[in-house]
């Protein structure tokens, strides 16, 4: 989302969780892809930022609390049913019983039935084709979590199976390919929060098969998603190892008994906004002289960014461009607004970044015009928000900002 000041909405990704392990199956939601760290600022309605947001996130909120029972793990590409271990334990779902067979030896914990809440969230029962686990491998516990679903492949996105923006993401690797089958397979290695502020790192594998069998398999070098100290130095499994696990066909016939996908009627279409290529034709086309843009990316609507360069080193510079936004003009523009004599409001921001990046610094010109259209600009002193300044103070001025965001090429 655009960082807006530090004031970005922070619960869209837990919502986006929430729905996915509620969806699981035909319903099934994009697993295991990061967060894209661009888009909407803050106070646009959460409908919108689910329809904008690149991405949703990882497959499940892994709240790992009160495990139920340990199981002995098979070997990768075996079929030997996990054995208990320590007495009696719950009967371990398919899913989870299926991801025990195939790991390499281990001691695996599944999650009660209805997660780790309260009592009554443990009666729910658990979403066929999902499973949530702690791992041991003899070097530490990690959180893995499994979903399968069926979608139907005409349906979709493209971009659901690709690599995030490095200009918008911190991760360490990302591959998207289409296998000899027709499958497509994303296996990524990253970190749970972009900016880094703590070690815990998420590596994933999605498959989308041409059937529309979709396997997704997330592992963390922790036992918990969030909220839990580093227990080992990497997750457990090798990209290698995740892109057999994530082929293995015992996945098949629990996919297979889960409920065929609805034939998904035409979406109907969103608010017209501006197209993010229309946003970096124009944005480019102000820029003041002697800028160089090094970089560029964008969002179907509403938002775009530029990578510049005036010779001093690179500058990170993001804009939306959103229409009907007056529903959130009182919380936007508050005290200190300036009014342009076309009842345009603006107001700007300049600080420290909010990404964690050493020494980044932002101007923002946030604007709003009478009928709602909002264009608010920021700029960076940084390549990107979430790694150091790479140079001393953001390429443009508040006054350039300025003078973009009131441009009357926005309202075309």
């Amino acid at each position: 989302m655009l960082e807006n000041g530090g004031r970005k909405d922070q619960d869209s990704f837990e919502d986006g969780l929430g729905a996915a392990m509620k969806q699981t199956g035909a319903e099934f939601s994009v697993a295991g892809r990061p967060l894209l760290d661009g888009g909407l600022a803050r106070g646009r309605r959460r409908t919108v930022l689910r329809r904008s947001a690149a991405v949703t996130g990882s497959v499940a909120a892994l709240a790992v609390i009160g495990l139920g029972g340990s199981f002995v793990t098979g070997g990768l590409g075996s079929s030997q049913n996990a054995g208990e271990v320590g007495g009696p334990s719950p009967a371990l779902s398919p899913v989870a019983r299926t991801l025990a067979a195939l790991l390499p030896e281990g001691h695996l914990s599944e999650e009660p039935a209805g997660g780790g809440g309260d009592t009554e969230d443990r009666k729910r029962p658990r979403p066929e084709g999902l499973a949530t686990v702690v791992y041991d491998d003899g070097h530490g516990k990690a959180a893995l979590a499994v979903t399968l679903g069926r979608q139907n492949p005409g349906q979709v996105n493209e971009d659901e199976l690709s690599c995030p923006d490095r200009n918008l993401n911190t991760f360490d690797a990302c591959t998207a390919t289409k296998l000899k089958d027709g499958s497509r397979l994303v296996l990524f290695k990253g970190w749970e929060y972009p900016d880094r502020r703590e070690e815990t790192k998420w590596w994933y594998a999605d498959l989308l098969t041409p059937e529309g069998y979709r396997i997704s398999v997330s592992e963390w070098n922790a036992p918990a998603q969030k909220g839990a100290p580093v227990s080992r130095s990497t997750p457990p499994l090798s990209l290698d190892r995740m892109k057999e696990l994530v082929r293995a066909e015992e996945w098949r016939p629990i996919i297979a008994s889960l409920p065929e996908p609805e034939k998904q009627a035409p979406e109907q279409p969103a608010p017209q906004g501006m197209s993010g290529a229309v946003i970096v034709d124009r944005l480019t086309a102000q820029l003041p002289d002697g800028l160089t843009v090094k970089a560029s990316g964008k969002q179907e609507t509403e938002y775009a960014y530029l990578v510049v360069d005036d010779g001093l080193g690179k500058s990170f510079v993001q804009i939306n461009v959103q229409p009907n936004m007056s529903d959130v003009e009182g919380d936007l523009f508050g005290a200190g607004t300036e009014v342009l004599p076309d009842g345009t409001k603006v107001v700007t921001h300049e600080g420290p970044g909010e990404k964690g990046g050493d020494g980044v610094k932002t101007r923002e010109v946030d604007t709003i015009r009478p009928d709602g259209l909002r264009v608010v600009i920021s700029a960076f002193n940084a390549a990107k928000q979430n790694e150091a300044a790479t140079r001393e103070e953001p390429a443009l001025t508040l006054a350039q900002l300025r003078k973009i965001a009131t441009s009357k090429v926005w309202r075309k």
